[in-house]
């Protein structure tokens, strides 16, 4: 471990990883014309689509855990970029349904290409990205990424504490 990870708490360690994740994924998907938020949302969206999937805003908001209105932002910006299509869901006119373009799936899959040697170089340390470490830590994540988190349900039980 860094001197600078030494005695860190685990939500310092996830804040520092999650920020030098993102900052090497900014990096890497630059030269495509993405960030890293809009590189999410296109990749999720190119996963549901290869699954059959033609998603709402909210659907892909709630997938990738933006919220809806940064959803919509980031889509609108895509589409003027050529790389998505924005239409009315026939069943919801309320709802905005996302596509691909062409452009943008031959976009997504250099940057799937790219974001995929950099998570090779991150699991590097635990053996590989196949490696049983690795899937362990996938597991892991993915248990406090289902851990409810709210901040006031903690203070509350706290004051019953103190009373």
């Amino acid at each position: 471990m860094g001197t600078a990870s030494e005695g860190a708490t685990p939500g310092f360690l996830v804040w520092r990883l999650s920020m030098t994740w993102r900052v090497a994924v900014d990096r890497a998907v630059a030269p495509l014309g993405l960030t890293h938020a809009q590189y999410s949302l296109v990749a999720s969206l190119y996963g549901m689509q290869r699954s059959g999937l033609r998603p709402s805003q909210r659907r892909l908001a709630d997938h990738t855990g933006l919220e809806p209105l940064y959803v919509s932002k980031l889509a609108r910006g895509l589409e003027s970029a050529g790389l998505l299509e924005r239409t009315r869901d026939p069943k919801d006119p309320r709802a905005v349904q996302l596509a691909l373009t062409e452009r943008g799936r031959d976009v997504t899959e250099q940057a799937i290409k790219v974001v995929q040697g950099l998570l090779r170089q991150l699991l590097e340390p635990l053996g590989g990205l196949d490696s049983p470490r690795a899937r362990a830590f996938t597991r892991e994540l993915a248990t406090l990424l289902d851990a409810p988190l709210d901040p006031f349900s903690q203070n509350s039980e706290h004051e019953k504490e103190q009373s």
